[in-house]
């Protein structure tokens, strides 16, 4: 079988990482018989670079004719100027638009080899297992008015929270779906003693709600949601917030597992249901970190998951997501580690050596 994929290996630590993730994934197609053509493309600062723009049509084009998006990361001090007109993070917001990705999910499950290898009591952390449903195409990084101008007393600036009816619900029936797959527990996150976005949300998640009887729901403010995530994060299942709540708490989340180099991501175009093949743009949660470029440092866990990813949502192919996943397993369980999350008595290796280990195991 033969699947069309985009490779946009972007900036930082980005091309080191994607190179992983390619490797594993080209040893699961020599195991399980899948031909994966891949198309590469420019995103980001690479492409202002080359370019002149964040995302060139053409890549947009690329993107949009084939069956799934393997990202790197973005950005990088070289292009961080407040007052330069194009940003590495505009490719990637645009891409999210225009391939219609409103729906991020971000897994955080924490491994049990690593519950002493985090800033929290092991006691904690042991068995947290949760998914954040974030929205991903709406919210304060895409409404308008978003702008920034000069008055006689100074500059100013405003972003816009806005939401609709439609981008709340489809957002929010994800969070059904996949709850009900789950522990059948839903956690919807926002701010409705504040903003009236917010308020328009939690209604529109309770008229939601009879449809899904099997699930319980409950409602959280953003605040007292990241309170909960270092107190108590195995309350959680699956969480459904806006865009830039859900951008946070992922953040902070991803400390729940050591690292964010321990974390995928998934961006999808519809909702996913067991044997539906949904689009999607797959990525590690962390930056470009611009620093360990080039250094052999970065830990190519995270989007060698979101192959793994990529594979169960996007291509119809559990299987081969579950040889990737139970690769990463027995890696770590044999005590290799990143320097991200080394511990004492471990093997330290580099981005390149654990790649390397993970597709070894894939290939049997």
């Amino acid at each position: 079988m033969q699947f069309e994929l985009v490779v946009l290996p972007g900036d930082g630590v980005g091309p080191e990482v994607a190179t992983e993730g390619v490797k594993v994934l080209e040893v699961v197609g020599k195991r399980f018989g899948h031909r994966f053509k891949l198309h590469y493309g420019l995103v980001g600062g690479i492409a202002i670079d080359k370019e002149g723009t964040a995302l060139s049509d053409n890549t947009v084009r690329m993107c949009q004719d084939a069956d799934a998006v393997l990202l790197g990361a973005v950005g990088g001090p070289k292009w961080d100027d407040p007052l330069a007109k194009v940003h590495p993070e505009d490719g990637l917001l645009a891409l999210r638009k225009e391939l219609g990705l409103f729906a991020n999910l971000r897994p955080v499950k924490v491994s049990p080899v690593l519950v002493d290898s985090t800033n929290l009591k092991p006691e904690v952390i042991r068995g947290v297992d949760l998914v954040f449903v974030r929205e991903l195409t709406g919210g304060l990084y895409f409404a308008r008015p978003k702008r920034r101008w000069q008055t006689s007393r100074g500059r100013r600036a405003t972003d816009s929270m806005t939401y609709s009816e439609h981008e709340i619900e489809r957002i929010v029936r994800v969070g059904f779906e996949l709850a009900r797959s789950r522990r059948q527990k839903l956690t919807s996150v926002d701010k409705a003693n504040v903003l009236e976005s917010s308020r328009l949300w939690r209604q529109v998640t309770m008229e939601v709600a009879p449809q899904y009887p099997e699930v319980e729901l409950d409602h959280m403010l953003v605040d007292a949601c990241s309170m909960r995530l270092i107190q108590n994060p195995t309350y959680f299942d699956v969480l459904v917030t806006e865009n830039m709540f859900g951008d946070i708490l992922t953040d902070e989340a991803s400390m729940l597992a050591g690292s964010m180099g321990m974390l995928p991501s998934a961006s999808l175009a519809g909702v996913p249901r067991e044997g539906v093949k949904t689009f999607g743009m797959y990525e590690p949660i962390h930056g470009s970190a611009p620093r360990r470029a080039g250094l052999n440092m970065a830990n190519p866990i995270a989007i060698i998951l979101s192959v793994a990813t990529m594979l169960r949502y996007s291509l119809g192919l559990p299987a081969e997501a579950q040889a990737i996943e139970a690769a990463v397993d027995d890696v770590l369980q044999e005590g290799y580690r990143t320097y991200d999350i080394m511990d004492e008595g471990k093997t330290k290796v580099g981005t390149k050596e654990m790649g390397d280990l993970i597709a070894k195991k894939v290939g049997g």
